[in-house]
């Protein structure tokens, strides 16, 4: 959001590591007898705690974008599939801080596994209550009651715009917007009715496999990296490009520039968090990144161990755990970022962000969309400055 140029007037975290690492980079605690921001390079005030205990409504007015990745776990392939029933379900307190602050846009996102055929009818639900969130669910209601008054609201327009939401979603990858991860993951993105934006299009892929089998196939790709033609690694026969798109990033491409890590659990300066780590193996369902490939998903957690799987085989044909820098590099978080913990509280940080570059395309064409169409809407009073809050 930050490099998309939106001020950030609010943060809100509960996780204790997370939230030291956001005041090691960019943020200070909230004090709320301090001026807000009013430049971009200002500090994000962060609130340290349950979003269920804050209240938006000082800031109602002044914002032009909610942005948050609702946790994940309820919906996540990997997790419990409580969904609605999860106490981490949190979209309700997204649509409060909606109620309360009256954004010109929304952004939230979250992994596919929300798209299951299983929750369908909730996810159709969390749709219906973004275009309507001033029809609020009543205490102790039902949540599939709720839905059927909503559809009802929903048919009528609304005597006020700015209580109603054009909403769309789209599942995408990482990888096709340049990120070096293959990483599925739906982004909801809403902007206020007033605006008269109406159905907004998400950005068009910009990298793709196939540019890169190309890339690989004409050799390329491996005299880019100093390294011999290998023409096993490409099907015999490809679909013609049409030169569209940039090829994808590959692990190769994120980890260069990066010296090899030497000495166990020993930083590597002037590289951060860039620590051989002992202990890789694989087994079946347990197998190594490739380097001339986008790296797998980055994961929060696995059998119970953060990062668990971030195992990469070498030229050499050995294995070994990624660093934690190379994994951020993976992430597309810049070198100087500092993530505070020990490692594997590193690496679960790293699991539970949304990839750098990813969410920078998405605000930018959210922000271009904003200022093409804001002066439309219901300000007040808000300067029109050159960035966002």
């Amino acid at each position: 959001m930050h490099n998309a140029r939106f001020r950030h007037l609010l943060a809100v975290e509960l996780d204790k590591r997370a939230c030291a690492t956001l005041l090691r980079n960019k943020a200070l605690a909230f004090d709320s007898d301090a001026a807000p921001p009013t430049h971009l390079d200002d500090r994000w005030p962060l609130i340290e705690g349950d979003v269920h205990k804050v209240d938006f409504t000082p800031w109602r007015g002044d914002v032009d974008v909610i942005a948050g990745g609702v946790p994940c776990q309820p919906w996540s392939l990997g997790g419990a599939h409580k969904g609605y029933d999860d106490h981490r379900n949190l979209w309700p307190e997204l649509f409060r801080a909606v109620r309360e602050t009256r954004p010109l846009a929304v952004i939230a996102e979250n992994v596919k596994g929300l798209l299951r055929p299983s929750f369908k009818p909730y996810y159709e639900y969390i749709i219906n209550e973004l275009k309507a969130p001033f029809e609020q669910r009543g205490e102790g209601e039902d949540w599939r009651d709720h839905q059927i008054r909503l559809v009802s609201a929903l048919e009528t327009e609304a005597s006020d715009l700015t209580e109603r939401y054009d909403v769309t979603y789209h599942l995408v990858n990482a990888a096709d917007y340049g990120v070096p991860q293959v990483r599925w993951r739906v982004f909801v993105v809403a902007f206020r009715k007033d605006l008269g934006v109406g159905e907004w299009n998400f950005p068009e892929p910009s990298h793709s496999e196939l540019a890169l089998l190309h890339a690989q196939d004409s050799g390329e790709y491996w005299e880019e990296h100093g390294l011999r033609p290998r023409p096993e690694s490409v099907a015999e026969t490809l679909p013609p490009f049409d030169g569209k798109t940039e090829r994808w990033r590959t692990l190769r491409d994120a980890i260069r520039g990066l010296p090899e890590p030497v000495g166990v659990k020993e930083e590597n300066p002037p590289w951060l968090h860039h620590c051989f780590w002992p202990g890789a193996r694989e087994y079946p369902g347990h197998t190594p990144n490739d380097l001339d490939l986008p790296a797998k998903t980055v994961k929060a957690g696995v059998h119970g161990v953060p990062g668990g799987e971030t195992v990469m085989r070498k030229d050499d044909g050995t294995i070994r755990y990624m660093t934690v820098r190379e994994t951020a590099r993976v992430m597309t978080f810049p070198d100087e970022w500092r993530l505070e913990g020990p490692r594997g509280e590193q690496m679960r940080q790293l699991g539970n962000a949304v990839p750098v570059r990813l969410a920078e395309t998405v605000a930018d064409a959210v922000a271009e969309t904003l200022r093409r169409n804001r002066g439309s809407a219901e300000l007040g009073g808000r300067p029109d400055d050159e960035s966002l809050a």
